[in-house]
């Protein structure tokens, strides 16, 4: 049982955590900024992409990450020219890791 604990534990410190972002008016679309947290250890198990979504879930955009950071902790990206469906004022962006999956949690962030 304790080691059950403890994977499930470590489990959930290697999950990816959006630690902030931001959103910005550009044209007719938005440029989203996003720090994420993670502990990328290389190829195989790194936050290969982060996505905006609506409340239900769909995605909007993805912004890919085509390598490993692990000396670059916490990243922050930005993706520009983000179009986000009429009347939608909240968007959710949550984190995909290469080896473990989607993180649980999703960050909310206001439209402004």
């Amino acid at each position: 049982m304790f080691i059950a604990i403890l994977l499930a534990g470590q489990t959930k410190a290697d999950e990816p955590q959006i630690l902030s972002a931001t959103a910005q008016k550009e044209g007719l679309g938005w440029r989203i900024e996003v720090t994420v947290s993670h502990s990328d250890t290389g190829w195989d198990h790194f936050v290969d992409f982060w996505s905006i979504e609506t409340r239900d879930g769909t995605e909007i955009e993805r912004r890919t990450l085509l390598h490993p950071h692990p000396e670059e902790q916490p990243l922050t990206r930005s993706l520009s020219g983000v179009s986000v469906p009429d009347g939608i004022r909240k968007v959710f962006i949550r984190a995909h890791c290469r080896r473990d999956g989607w993180s649980k949690d999703r960050f909310m962030l206001k439209l402004k």
